[in-house]
């Protein structure tokens, strides 16, 4: 798995509404290590209106994993309410309508979960557990 930055000029094009949250993970110091990482990684994140309760939110264009019949995989690594979350468009894609609609792969969004988790451990330098 290979995750490309999107920044924040190219976010709006990028993200979906099939975008929809794998997990929130409630660790206490986590949220802050993975900013600070993501920002030295990546720099500025990908949305610039940070708010109360969602203060960063870094979106990647997924290279290297298959997310057939859509077209692209897009993930969001952001914090909401004080704990981290990953949020992805594994296992959706948007029909004729623009309405998400779940494809084949929805059942195994919980293994592209685990995945995702394990790639960004590595990248990160940073236990999730």
């Amino acid at each position: 798995m290979q995750l490309e930055f999107i920044p924040v000029e190219e976010f709006y094009f990028a993200l979906t509404l099939a975008v929809r949250t794998l997990e929130d993970i409630d660790k206490p110091g986590l949220v802050e290590q993975v900013r600070s990482r993501l920002l030295e990684e990546c720099g500025q994140p990908s949305t610039v209106a940070p708010g109360k309760q969602n203060t960063f939110n870094y979106v990647f264009r997924v290279k290297g994993a298959d997310n057939t019949p859509a077209p692209s995989l897009i993930v969001s690594i952001s914090d909401w309410q004080d704990k981290l979350r990953l949020s992805s468009d594994y296992g959706w894609m948007l029909n004729q309508q623009r309405k998400p609609i779940r494809t084949e792969k929805h059942e195994q969004r919980s293994q592209f979960t685990q995945n995702l988790r394990s790639h960004l451990q590595t990248w990160l330098h940073i236990p999730f557990e």
